[in-house]
């Protein structure tokens, strides 16, 4: 409360009793008028309230204080006053003080925004035109930036930063999707309204030569752009609306996938979309060196390869229908035809999980090969995973950003861990990590859940290929192995700090022992008429595998959610844009 508000209130006591009273337990400076019945709770408030009346009446009052714990007031001692008069001075001064920086303040932002509007009206008269008599500028990408080096050239790109250094100077670094490019404009070229203006995001063309920056600076490529022209093309808006007002990184997770359109424009972001985009090269580049042929199978289907209850369904033209949960049956029957197959393919599944390594909507890498042995399979995805990892850590672009994205990642060259089901229900129990429904410890049977099955492959935190799970916990098409019926020969490879990756599995090639599989699954056979055929017509052993892009992405760049492993994410409350 200032101190005219504490003079006012004590102007309103009665001046016979020319008193101010303070009550340090039930008094109060905020709505205190000094009376006995409203004392205030300091004694600085009461000197305040006192140096605020005439200067005549000042002595006339004296100020009673009632302590804690004392019934009755008593005057306030000389110290006491003393010091509340040195408070009250300190304060004033203090007041007045900042006052006079916020006058200042005031003065310097108003001779701020006039300087900048007679800035602003000054640069309208500032029009730039391209000199005639410079060499035509080449058209370039900012990829091929460093073989135009010394040369005219013109650049196109979204502006992703810009700083303006001094009266005549400003620095604008383009963003093109293929780079970044560090841009100098120099006198009236940073003079002009759309420099005055310019935005982050907006597109614009420069005009000049690309030259070394010099020793000691920095820059992308350790070159920048002299302009000696440029232009605005599109101008992105500004205040509310401009691009760092849309979210930052302390944004809520909902606003940041709502602006995923914007948030792809932000250098993380785009890095993992343009390592994704090596890797799903080098998965293509591995297949090719295997001789696996590409298929594309329909994402439309009327059989279920993972279970009922993930199902995405809709009405085709009066027929039941779903949205593929995976290709792999598809794949089986290109076998005699293609021999080993893969497809790069979205796959899809209704579960209702919110969990940072799940989606509704996935790539889905899978391969089916024939005439292999179990061993074969997991030799085969151990190379594969291997073999990818190096292909893309040996492009120069591209491990350095795997490197900005995840330090100290390090491509895997030993073995993979090989463990049976059982001997991970084993590891569990003896390291303390217990059922969660019941806190009891793991039996076999088990499906073992995602939080144990991470925590031990982040403890052993090496790649692990987890194999021979019991048959009911599996898909209806893997077969029981030859000396242990229980269990299947089944694979998931598990990786630290993202878990499964990869699932597979030898496939069930007896036509009778499949259909016998479709019976204990409670399925019928007739809409798989052309699953059961290649049982009929020369049927081999065979297997294979499904590895999803966005898992493989999440653990290569270290990513905490799949989420941000895909261009835009699908999965529970979450369609758009």
């Amino acid at each position: 409360m200032s101190s005219d508000e504490l003079a006012s209130k004590a102007a309103q006591m009665s001046i016979e009793e020319n008193f101010i009273f303070i009550d340090e337990t039930a008094g109060s400076d905020e709505s205190g008028s000094g009376t006995k019945s409203t004392p205030f709770k300091t004694a600085l408030a009461a000197v305040a309230a006192v140096s605020g009346m005439p200067e005549e009446k000042q002595p006339t009052f004296k100020i009673q204080i009632k302590k804690a714990g004392d019934e009755e007031y008593a005057e306030l001692t000389a110290s006491a006053l003393k010091k509340a008069k040195k408070a009250h001075e300190t304060a004033q001064k203090k007041a007045k003080k900042q006052a006079e920086q916020a006058e200042k303040d005031k003065s310097a932002a108003e001779s701020k925004q006039a300087e900048e509007q007679r800035k602003l009206e000054g640069s309208k008269s500032v029009v730039l035109s391209e000199d005639a008599s410079l060499p035509a500028a080449k058209a370039i990408t900012i990829a091929s930036s460093v073989q135009n080096r010394n040369v005219r050239v013109k650049v196109s790109g979204w502006v992703s930063s810009m700083r303006v250094q001094g009266k005549s100077m400003m620095f604008v670094v383009l963003r093109d999707g293929a780079g970044y490019l560090q841009c100098v404009l120099t006198d009236r070229l940073c003079h002009t309204y759309d420099a005055v203006t310019l935005t982050q995001e907006s597109t614009v063309t420069v005009y000049g030569e690309i030259k070394e920056v010099p020793e000691g600076k920095n820059a992308p490529d350790g070159h920048e752009l002299v302009a000696d022209y440029w232009e605005v093309i599109g101008k992105a808006p500004s205040d509310d609306e401009s691009y760092g007002n849309r979210f930052n990184k302390d944004s809520d997770p909902s606003v940041i996938y709502q602006q995923r359109h914007l948030v792809i424009r932000g250098e993380t972001a785009a890095s993992v979309l343009k390592v994704r985009a090596r890797v799903m090269r080098a998965f293509r580049d591995h297949f090719d060196s295997v001789d696996y042929n590409e298929v594309t199978p329909p994402c439309m289907v009327q059989t279920q390869v993972e279970g009922g209850s993930t199902l995405f369904s809709f009405n085709y033209y009066g027929e039941n229908a779903y949205l593929t949960q995976s290709s792999q049956l598809y794949l089986e029957t290109c076998l005699p035809s293609l021999g080993g197959v893969y497809t790069m393919a979205e796959s899809y599944r209704a579960e209702n999980s919110h969990t940072r390594r799940h989606l509704a909507e996935y790539t889905h890498c899978e391969a089916e090969v024939p005439f292999i042995s179990f061993e074969d399979l997991l030799d085969g995805i151990e190379k594969m995973v291997k073999d990818v990892v190096n292909r893309v850590w040996a492009e120069p672009k591209t491990r350095a950003m795997i490197e900005k994205l995840n330090p100290g990642f390090v491509p895997p060259s030993e073995p993979f861990v090989r463990m049976r089901y059982e001997e991970a229900v084993k590891w569990l129990n003896d390291n303390g990590v217990k059922r969660q429904a019941d806190g009891k410890d793991f039996e076999f049977g088990d499906d073992i859940p995602e939080a144990p099955e991470r925590k031990m492959t982040d403890a052993i935190n090496k790649p692990i290929l987890l194999t021979h799970f019991p048959v009911p916990i599996k898909a209806f098409y893997m077969p029981p192995t030859k000396d242990d019926p229980r269990v299947t020969e089944s694979v998931d490879l598990l990786m630290p700090n993202v878990g499964e990756i990869v699932g597979g599995s030898m496939r069930i090639w007896d036509h009778d022992t499949l259909l016998a599989a479709f019976k204990r699954e409670g399925l019928d056979p007739a809409p798989y008429y052309w699953y059961l055929d290649q049982r009929k017509y020369g049927s081999c052993p065979h297997g294979g595998f499904g590895l999803g892009i966005e898992r493989f992405l999440a653990w290569l760049t270290n990513r905490y959610t799949v989420r941000d492993c895909c261009l835009y994410p699908r999965f529970p409350g979450r369609c758009q844009p």
